[in-house]
Order: C-alpha cells, then structure tokens, then sequence
C-alpha cells in the first residue's frame, strides 16, 4: 500500500497505535513495520518523512487508516 504524510493536521479517523519494529530505507521511499498487538502493519512513506519524525525502531507511532490511504504518525 503506497502511503503519503501530510504535513496539516491528521484526518484519519481510524488509528492504530503500535510500535515501529522495522524501518526499510531504500531511496525516496520508506517502508515502516508497526506492531499493534499480536499484528503488525506495514506502511510505505517517503524517506524524507521518516527521517523528519525521526522515526526509528522501538518508538511509538499510529497507523493512520482512510479509505484510500494509510498514514504513519509519530506519537
């Protein structure tokens, strides 16, 4: 599932508060892994994202669900 960030206030209404268990950087994109649960989830962003959330293994985030989208934020 091919993911974007918005830099506004989140609209998701749907959240999933996990933990980041993998990180995979491989050019502009990024693919994140949370764990929520006994389930993980798998997001793609851009690489510019992670790194401006700083995002890194271990943190919290919350996977943000809409119809057409899934969202990683950091909280």
């Amino acid at each position: 599932m091919l993911l974007c960030l918005s830099r506004g206030k989140p609209r998701g209404r749907n959240q999933l508060v996990g933990r980041v268990v993998d990180i995979q950087i491989s050019g502009f994109l990024a693919q994140v892994t949370l764990s929520i649960g006994d389930h993980r989830i798998t997001s793609i962003i851009t690489a510019d994202a992670v790194r401006e959330m700083r995002l890194k293994r271990g943190d919290v985030a919350a996977a943000l669900i809409k119809s057409t989208e899934v969202m990683i934020l950091r909280v």
